[in-house]
């Protein structure tokens, strides 16, 4: 009796005095918190030791999962990562089936019949397939998500607007105030020539605060700019010309000037998105530093993909038409509050036109963006990744490096609790024909930092400081809450409903 209780010592008659009822539920629990099946059988330095480990895992992946969410991100983003990450969940899984196995060795009374062992042979089995299916499963998740990352982020990409030098520099997005990203909704498709990119969107955001400002852009937008020191300067020192109207607008750029000019800038992979991105960024005076263009046509498999988005739908909207030829819709999206859409609907509600403005269509795709973000949660990402990963991956080109893909975490999280507001460059804020770009200018300043007016009393100083005037607030101009033009209008709504549904081909 001298060695009962000590590591590696097994009571001679505890084996005996258990059931093989009571081992395997030991087995079971050992399973779900390993160590205690050791513990149980009287090996406590060894359960100890594996209770210990298995203690400090849960507690970090619970840190992980609320202090640690930006490390964990950082961690999601990294491909070196990832694939130690697989490795790492492997070893884990293996290691946590070998103490299950163990663990039951131990426990199982002596003598036991060849029929039990049968039966504990099969219970330990299925706890080691339950350890594995989790772990197969966090392992693809990890495999998928590090070949979406070098699928869509290429440090190897080539581009003549992305400073590969500044790109190095450990420093937060190289040392700069602000973070300017072009998205680009392309309209591609099957029976469409080329690409016109319908959605122009700036995202400029404090890189310190993470308030942004999302500035929206016509698709026709005449005379867009070029840096006067840039190649494209010299080729359109008036603004862009593809000579003809329709065919220089904002939404050609992308196609026509490449088409004409395809060696203007250089060595390039997206020679469309590095004319949008200088033109952009004269008519805005901001620096634009990267893109994303997402394909419209992919775009409905994206939703798809998410099982559906919610929107809020005010008028009816057009599905197909052609508001050029005259040629009616072949049916309209009904006004409604929290309207369920798949992927077709959704790409109809974006892209309807007929008998609306530019400027309608470009506040319905702001807020099916705004609904695809919304149905993207945790759970719904986790249950479809695969899905979501291969719709990404077909559909979303960038010139976003991977080695700024930590920066971009980080600013997401400081953005998730700041400020968004939203400059729509439509009438009569401007006019797409004729454009002032100086007051375009203007109008983006005063948006990323709002003037704060002097009162006329500011000039006298006041007698007693009790007096003195409240800080004035910034002055009121064109940016908007985003949230504002996607809510529910019931009034509207009720108004086009009275009105009825405008005619089909149908009748």
């Amino acid at each position: 009796m001298s060695g009962y209780g000590d590591a590696g010592a097994r009571p001679p008659a505890q084996g005996q005095r258990r059931g093989f009822g009571a081992a395997l539920g030991w087995t079971a629990l050992g399973a779900l918190v390993p160590g205690t099946a050791f513990l149980a059988a009287g090996r406590r330095r060894l359960g100890a030791a594996v209770l210990a480990v298995f203690l400090l895992l849960v507690a970090g992946g619970l840190w992980l999962a609320t202090a640690g969410q930006q490390v964990a991100a950082r961690t999601l983003v990294d491909t070196d990562v990832l694939l130690w990450a697989t490795v790492g969940v492997g070893l884990l899984a293996a290691l946590w089936i070998a103490v299950v196995v163990a663990g039951y060795r131990v426990l199982v009374p002596r003598g036991t019949s060849r029929g039990r062992h049968v039966v504990g042979g099969a219970v330990v089995a299925l706890l080691a397939a339950a350890i594995a299916a989790p772990a197969v499963f966090a392992g693809h998740l990890a495999t998928t998500s590090r070949d979406l990352i070098a699928g869509v982020f290429d440090d190897e990409r080539e581009s003549a607007t992305v400073d590969a030098d500044e790109e190095d520099t450990a420093e937060l997005f190289g040392g700069r105030d602000r973070v300017n990203v072009l998205l680009l909704g392309g309209d591609g498709g099957e029976g469409r020539e080329g690409v016109r990119t319908d959605t122009v969107i700036v995202a400029s955001t404090d890189v310190e605060t993470g308030e942004t400002v999302l500035v929206s852009l016509p698709r026709n937008l005449q005379d867009l700019p070029f840096p006067e020191d840039s190649p494209l300067g010299e080729l359109y020192p008036d603004g862009f010309d593809a000579g003809s109207e329709s065919e220089s607008l904002l939404n050609a750029v992308y196609r026509n000037g490449p088409a004409w000019y395809p060696d203007a800038l250089g060595p390039t992979d997206d020679p469309g998105a590095d004319f949008l991105k200088l033109g952009v960024g004269e008519a805005l005076g901001l620096r634009i530093d990267y893109f994303v263009l997402v394909n419209l046509e992919g775009f409905s498999r994206l939703v798809d993909a998410l099982d559906g988005v919610t929107v809020n739908v005010n008028y009816y909207v057009p599905v197909n038409g052609n508001p050029s030829t005259g040629e009616l819709p072949d049916d309209y999206i009904a006004p409604g509050r929290d309207v369920r859409m798949d992927g077709t609907t959704a790409l109809d509600f974006a892209r309807g036109r007929f008998g609306l403005s530019d400027y309608d269509r470009m506040e319905r795709q702001r807020c099916t963006i705004s609904a695809i973000v919304d149905a993207a949660d945790p759970v719904t990402l986790l249950q479809r990744y695969q899905q979501l990963a291969a719709t990404t991956e077909d559909i979303v080109s960038t010139d976003i490096p991977r080695t700024r893909l930590d920066d971009f975490v980080d600013l997401a999280f400081r953005v998730k609790d700041a400020e968004i507001r939203s400059v729509v460059l439509d009438p009569p804020v401007i006019d797409p024909a004729y454009p002032d770009y100086d007051a375009i200018r203007q109008l983006v300043q005063d948006a990323i930092d709002p003037p704060v007016p002097v009162p006329a009393a500011a000039t006298q100083p006041p007698a007693d400081v009790a007096d003195a005037p409240e800080a004035p607030e910034p002055a009121a101009g064109p940016a908007t809450d985003v949230a504002d033009a996607c809510a529910y209008d019931p009034e509207r709504a009720a108004e086009a409903r009275a009105a009825g549904e405008p005619p089909t081909k149908q009748g």
